[in-house]
């Protein structure tokens, strides 16, 4: 994952936390709640994710070290979690979250939408474990800033990806939305695994050649 210049560390943060990513929980999330707020919702998640990430890649040296964590431990728990996450997107499940029907209005409709976000957007265990990673790469005090910086550019095209769409969104029927969901978690879930054969792979663990014969 260890890459040198903005534009390869911009692709694996689109990858990981990008608006294929995201898209899916805020349109669930539009279904329930007006234009207004969610234009309200988008700005404060954003904040969020975006301080997150710059505080992350600025602090990763200092993170990792407080708590004697490697590259290969990052790997094996954000991939982890993640897995567990987009299985969760698979059978329909969605942690952290209390199941409502559409058809009130939710009495806290930011702090309830910023809950749902949390885990998959704001703080999202992939998304974390690509920044601590990428900004371990070097150690010079400007790749910090690179970095936070390409984090940033995603963030900013999620919070627009979002506003652009939201009527479509809106719009969109519960059971398409149910089906890409599942599809999405299946291929959230390869992902997951990837990182977590990525770590096993620089912890020595050696899986044997899909090609072997």
């Amino acid at each position: 994952m260890a890459t040198f210049n903005f534009s390869s560390v911009f692709i694996t943060f689109f990858a990981v936390v990008g608006p294929p990513k995201v898209l899916l929980t805020y349109a669930e999330l539009s279904r329930t709640r007006s234009q207004r707020e969610l234009i309200r919702l988008v700005a404060v998640s954003t904040a969020l994710a975006a301080a997150v990430g710059v505080l992350m890649a600025l602090l990763a040296e200092t993170v990792t070290g407080f708590f004697h964590v490697s590259d290969e431990s990052l790997q094996l728990a954000g991939g982890t979690i993640f897995f567990l996450y987009a299985v969760g997107l698979v059978l329909g499940v969605h942690f952290g979250v209390v199941t409502t029907e559409y058809d009130d209005r939710l009495s806290r409709p930011l702090a309830e939408g910023v809950r749902e976000l949390s885990l998959p957007y704001i703080a999202s265990p992939l998304a974390i474990t690509a920044v601590l990673v990428e900004s371990l790469a070097n150690d010079a005090v400007s790749w910090r800033f690179t970095v936070a910086g390409a984090y940033l550019l995603v963030v900013g095209c999620n919070a627009v990806s979002v506003v652009a769409l939201a009527p479509l969104l809106r719009r969109t029927h519960q059971t398409s939305l149910e089906v890409v969901s599942r599809l999405l978690g299946l291929l959230l879930a390869a992902v997951g695994v990837e990182l977590i054969l990525n770590g096993l792979e620089g912890l020595g663990v050696h899986l044997a050649s899909p090609n072997r014969q």
